[in-house]
C-alpha cells in the first residue's frame, strides 16, 4: 500500500477562492475586511511569512497592513499599538507575528487583542469558546486546517479514533479539543500524546486518524501506524542536507517514506498543513468583518455575574496620538510599503 498524498496547496485554493467571494459580497455592502499585522524585529522566517499573508490577503480583495516595529521596542511601546488597532475600525482582525523578542511576553500579547479581533483563536475567550463548543469564532488556524484536510479528502474524523501528539495552545490542545466536539468535522474520540508520554507507538497503533504536532523529525515511524491509517504532518523541521544549495532540507514530524507505505493518506512537509494555516488566516479574518456587519459589540461568557461582558470598539476620535511605526501596506489593488519614523496617529 502507498498512501495517497494529501495535496494541501490545492485544498487551500481552494478554501481562498471561497474567501474571496465572500469578500465581494462583503463589498458590496461596503465593508471591505482588514488584516493588521504586527512585526516586531527582523526575524527572517517571521519576514516571510508576514510577506506571505500580505499577498495572500491582496489576492482574496483583504486589505492589510503590516507594522513593522525594532527589535528593542518595549512590551508597553507594543500594547500602546495594539490599543490603536483594537480601535481602528478599519482592521476587523489582528495577528502579532509569534515568536516575539526576548522581554515580550506573548500571553500579555494576546491577551490585550480584543477578541473580535483576534485572527489566530488564541485569546482566552475564544479558545473556552472553543472547549464550549462553539465555532463560529475565530478557531486557531492551525487546527482548523487540519480539519479541513480531513473533511476534504472524504476522512471525516466522526466516530474516529484520533491521536494527536502535541500539547501546545497552538496546535496540538484546540485540536484535540476541536476534533471531539459535537458538530460537523468533529465526534471523534481524541487521545493527545506529547514528547512526554512513554510509548507514543502505543496508542498511535490504534488511531485511524494521527496528527502529529510535536515539532521533532522522525517521531512517527513506520511500525507506530496501522495499516490504512490516515496521518496529518503539522511538524515543520530543518534538517541539514549537503545535498540541497541552502544546506538544509524541511521535513515533518513522521518518517515521511517509510510511513507512506503504510498509511492511506499522508500530508507532505512541505505542501501539506502550511497552505491550510494561511488559508484559515483568511477564513478568520472575513469571519471578523462578517460579524462586524451585524454589530461593533463583542460578548463573551463573564465569569462574574453569569451574563455577558462587552468589549466596546472606541470611535476613531476617541484616540488621536503621535505614534511611531514603519507601515508596509498591502491592498487589493497592489502593494506599497512607507518608512515614516514619527507621523501622526490614523485616529486623529
Amino acid at each position: 500500500m502507498t498512501a495517497q498524498i494529501i495535496d494541501g496547496t490545492a485544498i487551500a485554493a481552494d478554501i481562498r477562492a471561497e474567501v474571496a467571494a465572500r469578500v465581494v459580497t462583503l463589498k458590496t455592502h461596503g465593508i471591505t475586511p482588514g488584516l493588521a499585522a504586527v512585526l516586531v524585529g527582523d526575524d527572517a522566517a517571521s519576514l516571510s511569512y508576514v510577506s506571505g499573508k500580505a499577498k495572500a490577503c491582496a489576492e482574496a480583495g483583504i486589505f492589510s497592513e503590516t507594522f513593522r516595529l525594532p527589535a528593542e521596542t518595549s512590551q508597553g511601546e507594543l500594547l500602546d499599538l495594539l490599543a490603536r488597532l483594537n480601535a481602528d475600525p478599519r482592521f476587523h482582525a489582528i495577528l502579532p507575528q509569534l515568536p516575539l523578542p526576548p522581554g515580550i511576553d506573548e500571553r500579555t500579547i494576546i491577551d490585550a487583542i480584543l477578541p473580535a479581533k483576534d485572527v489566530d483563536g488564541l485569546h482566552p475567550a475564544n479558545l473556552g469558546r472553543l472547549t464550549r463548543g462553539q465555532t463560529d469564532g475565530a478557531i486557531p488556524c492551525t487546527p482548523h486546517g487540519v480539519q479541513q484536510l480531513l473533511m476534504r479528502t472524504g476522512n471525516d474524523p466522526a466516530g474516529k479514533l484520533v491521536v494527536v501528539v502535541g500539547r501546545s495552545t497552538l496546535v496540538g490542545r484546540p485540536l484535540a479539543v476541536l476534533l471531539g466536539n459535537k458538530g460537523p468535522g468533529a465526534n471523534a474520540t481524541v487521545t493527545a500524546c506529547h514528547t512526554g508520554t512513554p510509548d507514543i507507538g502505543r496508542f498511535t497503533r490504534d488511531a485511524d486518524i494521527i496528527v502529529m504536532a510535536a515539532g521533532r523529525a522522525n517521531t512517527l515511524t513506520a511500525d507506530m501506524v496501522r495499516p490504512g491509517a490516515v496521518v496529518i504532518d503539522v511538524g515543520t523541521n530543518r534538517l541539514d542536507d549537503p545535498t540541497r544549495k541552502r544546506g538544509w532540507r524541511l521535513v515533518g514530524d513522521a518518517d515521511f517514506e517509510a510511513v507512506k507505505e503504510v498509511a492511506s493518506w499522508i500530508t507532505p512537509v512541505p505542501g501539506g498543513v502550511g497552505p491550510m494555516t494561511i488559508a484559515m488566516l483568511l477564513e478568520n479574518t472575513v469571519r471578523a468583518a462578517e460579524r462586524s456587519a451585524a454589530s461593533t459589540e463583542y460578548r463573551v461568557p463573564s465569569t462574574e455575574s453569569g451574563g455577558s461582558t462587552e468589549f466596546r470598539v472606541p470611535s476613531p476620535d476617541e484616540t488621536g496620538q503621535v505614534v511611531p511605526w514603519t507601515v508596509a501596506s498591502t491592498t487589493p489593488s497592489g502593494a506599497h510599503s512607507r518608512v515614516l519614523g514619527t507621523r501622526p496617529s490614523p485616529f486623529g
